[in-house]
Parts: C-alpha cells; structure tokens; sequence
C-alpha cells in the first residue's frame, strides 16, 4: 500500500543555523528529531522525514531562490486556525519573516488560513490550517 511522500532532502547554507530554525519548527509540528551527522540532520513524524544537508563549500556560490527551477514551498498541516495564530505570533517573537503580511491570514485565498513565512535560506515555508 503506497502512503505519500516518504522523505525530502534539503541543501543548507549553514547547518547550525537552519538545525536551529527547523528543530524548533518542526518540534511545534510534532516532529522528532530522527538522525544527526556531521554534515546533516533529519526529523521524522508518523513515516515521513524532512532531512537538512550541509552544502559543500564549492556549491555555496549560487544561492536558493522559489522562483528559479526547483522547489517553491514546503507546506504543512497545522491542527487549527488557532495554531495558525499561536504559531505567527511565535514566529514573530523569533523574528522570522512573515510573507504577505498584508494579507495575512488569508494570503492564499478567502479560502485558505495560512501562515507564509521564511527559513534562513529563504525557502518558502507554509502552515495550513485544516477547512
């Protein structure tokens, strides 16, 4: 029986810093920290894991941009409007930078209660509240 999206690997420019924003993010989603190696760190929840790689030194000249080729967001399920709310004003007090703030919380839609928002290499990051 097939279940959906097994893992996904993401390039960092600093290790550190993104182990940082994303262990705590993902810890308020109900992932657990999963495995830990010199060059990388991976998070898991129920049979899926989100893992973060150090980019070697020689590739670190181009930068990740959304709109190039490649990887626009990651979005991810939140338990309710509420949690959208609770984790905005957490994000905030981090001084993460929230996207399209004018039209927050319905940046997505009328339809859609989201949070957009950025990681330290600038990927897009979303949270979805359940319709």
């Amino acid at each position: 029986m097939l279940k959906g999206l097994h893992h996904v690997e993401i390039y960092v420019s600093d290790l550190n810093r993104s182990s940082e924003f994303w262990g705590w993010l993902l810890a308020e989603l109900g992932y657990e920290l999963y495995q830990t190696w010199d060059a990388g760190r991976s998070y898991k929840i129920d049979d899926t894991y989100i893992v973060f790689v150090q980019t070697e030194k020689r590739f670190l000249d181009l930068t990740y941009h959304r709109c190039r080729v490649g990887l626009n967001h990651l979005a991810f399920h939140a338990k309710s409007k509420a949690h959208v709310d609770a984790m905005t004003l957490k994000l905030q007090a981090k001084n993460v930078k929230i996207l399209y703030s004018d039209r927050h919380p319905y940046a997505a839609g009328t339809q859609t209660y989201a949070v957009f928002f950025e990681d330290p290499d600038r990927i897009k990051v979303e949270l979805v509240a359940p319709n």
